[in-house]
């Protein structure tokens, strides 16, 4: 290891800082307006103690799993995020081989760069389809259409995107989105707006605001493929989800991105666990940093994390390799953890190995 190789994922965000560009790195770290949630998706991981197990063989740690029946080498997924190119000029390209090259599922952006079937020939990474509904849904359709056909397993439809967060950083910066790929031909993503966010004003004329639970049977009739809701938060979305038919729920804030003043991803995560009983997966997004984080997760009820930030900061500071090592990192301290705590596979770990603030409370009641 050279000197300056990073021993966490931590490290790997100031060297993404040094090597962007500041609108870009702004783009990618930024939140929406105060940051408040943006700061508490890592900060809430801190009031989470655990609660180790000892004297337990632990001599062969299992960290595999399946999610959505397709295996996997650990809990941990790669989150759809936008726009890899400006991180790295080959883009989504190199995340997905890295995804591939550590055995684990990749979600690819609907604002990717790199176009779906570039990404579907580069490796044959697990892939699933993170989705935006347009105004024009014949655009979103052929999305989805090509996703399929192009061996994406599954559709992440993201729900908490009615309209475009505040995102300060950007509209300073005048963050001018670049011309994607995907849509070549069909619609253009350059707006004239010279007095903040190109790319704000973009999403904004884009995205449809009047989505809502009827347009779930929507999806589902031009789809074959599971479709799965990311950007769930309350008890409440967990029983319309349900009662609609989807298949799986994506705990997220938008990564801090979209309304500030939502919890913490990890602190929303128990009340939709315990409002889904088990009948769907759930996945979690927001905040994991470490390998602890993913422990906890897990056991507050997560089937797998996604991770997206680290993703991203590994790809601008080392290309393909960075991405691969951001994925180890987490993976090695997964699996330190599981050791230390006394669970030689994931199946061992329970909530009774974590302990929050609503523990800390009602043990003082």
């Amino acid at each position: 290891m050279g000197d300056d190789e990073p021993v966490n994922v931590k490290e790997y965000q100031e060297l993404a800082k040094q090597a962007l560009p500041k609108m870009y790195y702004d783009f990618f770290a930024g939140g929406s307006e105060d940051q408040h949630t943006l700061r508490e998706n890592v900060e809430a991981f801190k009031r989470i103690t655990l609660r180790p197990r000892i004297l337990v063989d632990v001599s062969k740690i299992d960290m595999s799993t399946t999610i959505l029946g397709y295996k996997t080498s650990a809990p941990i997924m790669i989150a759809p995020t936008s726009l890899h190119q400006l991180a790295h000029p080959q883009g989504e390209i190199l995340t997905a081989k890295a995804a591939a090259a550590c055995n684990v599922i990749m979600g690819l952006s609907f604002s990717s760069t790199c176009t779906i079937e570039e990404v579907a020939s580069s490796c044959n990474a697990v892939r699933f389809f993170q989705l935006y509904v347009y105004k024009r849904r014949d655009i979103s359709a052929l999305m989805v259409k090509r996703a399929e056909a192009n061996g994406f397993k599954a559709i992440l439809l993201t729900v908490d995107t009615p309209k475009m967060g505040h995102r300060e950083a950007d509209i300073k910066n005048k963050m001018i989105a670049p011309q994607l790929k995907n849509f070549e031909g069909l619609m253009s993503t350059t707006v004239d707006n010279s007095e903040g966010s190109n790319l704000e004003a973009f999403t904004s004329s884009s995205l449809d605001p009047s989505l809502s639970w009827k347009d779930i049977a929507w999806l589902k009739s031009i789809t074959q493929l599971p479709i799965l809701i990311k950007g769930v938060l309350t008890r409440e979305d967990v029983i319309k989800a349900m009662e609609i038919g989807v298949e799986g729920i994506i705990v997220s804030n938008h990564g801090g991105r979209q309304l500030d003043y939502v919890p913490a991803a990890i602190d929303a995560l128990e009340e939709v666990v315990l409002a889904v009983q088990g009948r769907i997966p759930v996945l979690f997004d927001g905040g994991i940093r470490r390998g602890t984080d993913v422990f906890k997760a897990l056991a507050l009820g997560a089937q797998a994390v996604m991770v997206g930030r680290p993703i991203v900061f590994g790809l601008a500071a080392k290309g393909e390799y960075g991405v691969k090592r951001v994925i180890e990192m987490l993976k090695d301290e997964l699996e330190l953890t599981m050791a230390l705590s006394g669970c030689p596979t994931l199946n061992d770990i329970t909530r009774n190995h974590v302990r929050t603030q609503i523990d800390d409370r009602h043990s003082r009641l």
